[in-house]
């Protein structure tokens, strides 16, 4: 007995010195965790229920001249539903009308959202989408309907919201303002949003949250605490009317000929303001949309729109005059063993220098240039530099096409490059860099630099204002751009642009049709064409500068400058001159406009006569051929606007009240 009870007194003393031991070690661990590595665990423990969350910067606005937006931040709320959160009672009582409500907003049969929310129901769904992308109001609406008005943990509502980038005037200048990059969220390349990302960005922010019951986070102080700092907001050049009629100008064009692609620019002349700039290219089902920036990006051979820097240099080196006639021969003729063809069947013959560029003579700017400088090519190229037709205008949008003009050494320099460069062929230009010369000599011969941003502001206050920049006080002298001027100025009266021509407002500028891809071995049986209008408007005194060009019109329609581009160049002069006339205040209110009172003369004589026969309105003003012919009661149709161009019954036809007459207008 004595022997099991001192076996039994060892087992407790063994089992008491090894709790002995272990409280000893318990207390060591303690004593290590509390003083040698308690600030190792604290650190652990804060890590675990602190946080340091992000605070997005508000992106800051990108505005149009007259302060409309053209790009702004908005909030967007995606509306889920947690089904499992929900008690039985609260789901069975606001179900249908919850349902009822959804369908009222969204157009979706009641029964749609029942069936839906009973199913997420069954399949303990914690995540059911409601509903995408919704404003703020929206996002108030559905937040005050049944059900979802008890919050989050009695209704089940979850609200996602996420910041969007807007344009509220829609996709017309999408390439020109910008996109986010569609495969990095906060990302711009393009546009204004690329070339301002930097300012209109802002800084984050970061603020420290501590985790507390059922997930959720709440700030806490923190001395290192930094709040956003919203972006910049950028004034453009952008004039939304302008842009309005340049996109809508270029897409009928664009969608009659069935083209490729095509762009539009408009400058004020005197600041170098881009006013607007519409790029559409075709999709596979033939639609129109702000593809590429082909303005800025696309560099092509221009065409006979190069002619105009060819001849100025002629005359600014005083190598020819105006006057010098050069022979066209029949329309076609050899430089070094290659033949250059004009576009006017048999020919020009012997003509003026003025009138080569007029009628856009191939064979006459190539005789020009190479008569004059085949002995010394680099003279022309150097002039060329000095105009700064070889560098690239430095505009702020990201991806500019670069200019390139050969000279000798090159390899792609020979006999025949310098015939070929005289009338727009064997370099390359974009349409902005082609613009912008023919914006100088509209400007007397002031070369500006384009640009797209007026100011930078932060809270309606300036922070930096962009003004014009002048690249070259003068690139040429008075004699030579007073000569250049009046030809732009015939070409649209009597040369290849008089199709444009009107008697009530100035045009001035130079047509262009260019072979493209004529290198690849189909072009003979499948023609391509670059069609172009570059000039200026009014042709005295001008405010803006323009160019079109359109890309592989169907040839089966029309591909001449003329008849492609021209049309797109007018109508938005046109316009322009419609809804912002050139003269701002009347001085006089007695003083007449001789057009005006010369069409009144012809209209109030053609009333006074009696008529027995059809009279003769072409060429009156569409509103008064109405009026005279309605008057002698005929029944009138008409098709267009401006003057009438032709009358479906001829005149001097016997007249027959009722009849109907057709009246085309231009």
């Amino acid at each position: 007995m004595a022997i099991e009870e001192k076996n039994i007194l060892n087992r407790l003393y063994f089992v008491a010195g090894c709790m002995f031991v272990f409280a000893i070690a318990v207390t060591v661990n303690l004593i290590k965790i509390q003083f040698v590595e308690g600030e190792k665990y604290r650190d652990l423990a804060l890590k675990n229920t602190t946080k340091n969350f992000t605070i997005p910067a508000n992106r800051g606005n990108v505005y149009a001249d007259d302060g409309s937006l053209l790009a702004t931040s908005v909030p967007k709320y995606d509306i889920r539903f947690d089904a499992v959160t929900v008690t039985s009672q609260n789901f069975k009582e606001h179900m249908v009308p919850l349902s009822i409500e959804l369908s009222k907003m969204f157009g979706k049969p009641a029964s749609f959202y029942q069936n839906s929310f009973r199913k997420a129901r069954a399949n303990k769904n914690r995540y059911m989408l409601v509903a995408k992308n919704l404003g703020y109001s929206d996002y108030m609406r559905v937040k005050k309907m049944p059900l979802f008005r008890l919050g989050p943990y009695k209704g089940g509502i979850i609200v996602e919201q996420r910041t969007v980038r807007e344009h509220p005037i829609g996709k017309i200048a999408q390439r020109t303002v910008g996109d986010e990059a569609y495969d990095r969220p906060g990302y711009y390349a393009v546009g204004l949003e690329g070339a301002f990302h930097e300012l209109l960005k802002g800084k984050e922010g970061h603020r420290l949250k501590q985790k507390i019951a059922k997930g959720q986070w709440k700030p806490v102080y923190d001395d290192n605490e930094v709040e956003p700092q919203d972006g910049y907001d950028i004034v453009s050049t952008i004039n939304v009317n302008i842009q309005d009629i340049a996109h809508h100008a270029l897409l009928k064009q664009l969608e009659y000929y069935e083209a490729e692609h095509g762009t539009v620019i408009v400058m004020e002349v005197a600041t170098g303001e881009i006013k607007a700039v519409s790029n559409l290219g075709r999709t596979n089902d033939g639609t129109y949309y702000e593809k590429l920036n082909y303005a800025i990006g696309e560099s092509h051979e221009p065409g006979s729109t190069f002619k105009v820097m060819a001849l100025m240099a002629a005359l600014e080196d005083k190598v020819i005059d105006t006057s010098t006639v050069v022979d066209t021969k029949e329309g076609v003729k050899a430089f070094y063993g290659r033949k250059i063809y004009d576009s006017h069947r048999g020919g020009f013959g012997k003509i003026s220098a003025a009138k080569a560029l007029e009628v856009s003579s191939n064979i006459g700017l190539a005789t020009i240039i190479d008569e004059n400088y085949a002995a010394n090519p680099k003279k022309l190229i150097n002039r060329f530099k000095s105009w700064h037709l070889t560098e690239k205008t430095g505009v702020a949008i990201k991806g500019e096409g670069e200019p390139f003009i050969p000279e000798p050494g090159h390899s792609k320099w020979s006999k025949n490059a310098l015939p070929s460069i005289s009338y727009g062929y064997n370099l390359r230009l974009t349409p902005l860099q082609t613009l912008s010369f023919y914006n100088t000599i509209a400007n007397d011969g002031v070369m500006v630099k384009p640009r797209f941003i007026k100011e930078v502001r932060a809270w309606n206050r300036k922070v930096e204002s962009y003004d014009t920049k002048v690249i070259d006080t003068k690139i040429c002298s008075d004699e030579t751009l007073k000569k250049i001027q009046e030809i732009l100025k015939n070409v649209v009266k009597r040369g290849t642009g008089k199709s444009l021509y009107s008697p009530h407002f100035s045009m001035a500028g130079k047509t262009g049709t260019a072979q493209t891809e004529y290198w690849m071995d189909d072009w003979r049986e499948n023609r391509r064409y670059v069609s172009s209008f570059a000039g200026y408007f009014p042709a005295e005194n001008p405010k803006y500068s323009c160019i079109v060009v359109i890309h592989k019109p169907s040839i089966k329609k029309g591909y001449y400058g003329a008849d492609v581009s021209g049309p797109v160049f007018k109508r938005i002069a046109q316009k322009i001159f419609t809804d912002a006339p050139t003269v701002a205040e009347i001085a006089n209110i007695d003083t007449s406009d001789p057009a005006i009172a010369m069409d009144f003369e012809n209209y109030y004589a053609k009333v006074q006569t009696r008529y027995e026969k059809i009279p003769n309105v072409k060429g009156m003003a569409g509103m008064d051929a109405v009026s005279l012919l309605e008057n002698l009661g005929l029944k009138v149709r008409i098709e267009g606007n401006g003057n009438v161009t032709s009358q479906s019954i001829e005149p001097g036809e016997v007249l027959k009240q009722g009849t109907q007459i057709l009246l085309k207008l231009s």
